[in-house]
């Protein structure tokens, strides 16, 4: 008998929703359909308005978050439709809902993810588990990242030391051996070029690579990028849009006004591959191979950068999961932990003092 959840997720890249459909009844966990609804420019340019700036009108707020319920429950609807399966079928939803603001650090520690889950439960009649970074927070973790529980999970191979790099607008490492899970964000993924590129080019991304790859790095601005004060914290350790942001960016670029704009985005792009695999070179002396899943897979210039460490580079396609659907796939297996009155979190990953369940149920019945 099937055991189905379906998992959602939007990213810091904001360029749509991703849902998962997924059965848990076997060893391994099996995608049965996948649904992405791609955001339209006017949804785009809110979340974005509402995460690079700090004050708001609450009403900006609100009607948002009502949106972006209605577009989670739109995906699922549209994902159920298209595998004909009823509805009633499914235990529950995971929604990660889209960050607005990531701050595991303040004085007053918070996450802030919205997409109203109780929109989602009454528009799709399915019980619906979100918010899963705060409880960790409140239990004095860093909330993030929470995949790689999930990646130790569905990837872990015996007797063979592996990374899974998760490359969206942040990127995560989760270091998987016989033993041990070391895991943490190990800076800006696909942010930052996605950035330089649509005020450049006016295109959402570098399609590729192909324009990073056309330019040069320039050596200074890498070292001065790679100073960044969130480089030296040891894990556990979580960051956001909310530090590498585009103020960031544009305050490192003051004296390089000059430069060709292919430059700055090769540098960019190097400055990615060099923050993952220097992640992985702090904590240990080698892996067996390296998996990639998330947007950044899809970037071929940055592959190739990540090669040139002579690691053994792969995509998560080859573990059985396209690496567009790691994911949504996770926020699925974390609301499997959550309804089944589970831990979600690692102590090890996040920092918190304790094991706790993730996530508020928004049940329907």
């Amino acid at each position: 008998m099937q055991e189905l959840y379906i998992g959602l997720m939007s990213g810091t890249s904001v360029d749509g929703i991703d849902a998962a459909l997924v059965d848990f009844s076997g060893q391994k966990p099996k995608l049965i359909g996948f649904e992405y609804l791609p955001f339209i420019k006017e949804v785009k340019t809110k979340i974005e308005t509402l995460s690079l700036n700090q004050a708001l009108f609450l009403k900006d707020y609100g009607e948002l978050d009502c949106k972006l319920g209605h577009l989670f429950a739109q995906a699922v609807n549209n994902l159920l439709d298209k595998v004909n399966i009823p509805h009633s079928a499914i235990t529950a939803i995971g929604s990660h809902g889209q960050t607005l603001f990531h701050a595991p650090n303040e004085q007053w520690p918070f996450s802030l993810q919205i997409g109203d889950p109780n929109v989602i439960a009454e528009k799709t009649k399915i019980t619906t588990v979100a918010d899963f970074r705060r409880r960790d927070i409140a239990a004095k973790g860093q909330g993030a990242p929470l995949a790689p529980a999930f990646h130790q999970a569905v990837f872990k191979t015996n007797k063979r030391k592996i990374c899974v790099a998760n490359i969206g607008g942040i990127a995560n490492i989760s270091i998987i051996s016989d033993d041990k899970l070391i895991a943490f964000d190990t800076g800006t993924g696909n942010t930052l070029m996605d950035y330089w590129c649509q005020k450049h080019l006016n295109k959402a991304y570098d399609d590729k690579g192909e324009w990073a790859k056309s330019g040069k790095v320039i050596p200074k601005l890498l070292e001065r990028f790679k100073q960044a004060g969130y480089f030296k914290l040891a894990p556990p350790k979580s960051t956001g849009k909310e530090y590498f942001s585009s103020h960031w960016l544009m305050q490192h670029l003051v004296t390089y006004s000059q430069s060709n704009p292919n430059d700055i985005q090769a540098t960019l792009c190097q400055f990615t591959a060099d923050s993952i695999i220097d992640g992985i070179q702090e904590h240990t002396a080698d892996i067996d191979e390296l998996l990639i899943c998330g947007g950044g897979v899809h970037n071929h210039h940055l592959l190739a950068l990540l090669a040139t460490r002579n690691y053994k580079v792969n995509s998560t396609e080859t573990r059985g999961i396209h690496p567009d659907h790691v994911e949504a796939m996770a926020f699925a297996w974390l609301a499997k932990k959550s309804i089944n009155h589970l831990p979600g979190n690692l102590i090890e990953v996040t920092g918190a003092n304790s094991l706790v369940i993730l996530g508020a149920v928004y049940s329907y019945s």
